[in-house]
């Protein structure tokens, strides 16, 4: 049974962005960097870096899926908290970054901006949900 739903829409949406960052990548950002004359060493480096955001993206969905169904959600805040220390950090890079090295900066950071902000509310109303009391136990 689930216990949390803002866990479980969490899960969900982040193995969502690994798909599409994945599949978005594959399709149209690194086949640029087959164009461009660059050493090899820096495109095995952007091409990793790039699914390494995938992956984790995939790793935080399944760990949020299983927090969904925890019965004792007290024990698995923590992990909800360290996961929106993670994001909010992701953001805050991904920000300075864009901002350094491109003028254009606030078109680029609308979507991720967005999509991290979302997914952060929802995990801090996730770390609100209290454990229910039925026949007499803590669940």
């Amino acid at each position: 049974m689930i216990k949390n739903y803002f866990y479980l829409i969490v899960g969900l949406l982040c193995i969502l962005f690994a798909v599409t960052h994945t599949l978005n990548g594959t399709v149209t950002v690194l086949p640029v960097l087959e164009n461009v004359e660059i050493e090899s060493s820096i495109k095995t480096t952007f091409t990793y870096v790039w699914h390494i955001i995938g992956v984790e993206n995939l790793i935080l969905g399944i760990a949020l899926l299983v927090m969904a169904f925890h019965k004792n959600l007290t024990k698995v805040k923590f992990a909800a908290r360290v996961i929106i220390a993670i994001l909010t950090l992701r953001w805050i890079t991904i920000a300075t970054f864009t901002i350094i090295n491109d003028s254009n900066w606030a078109k680029l950071l609308i979507t991720d901006t967005i999509a991290i902000f979302v997914i952060i509310v929802l995990l801090f109303l996730g770390t609100k949900v209290k454990n229910k009391i039925s026949d007499g136990e803590l669940k």
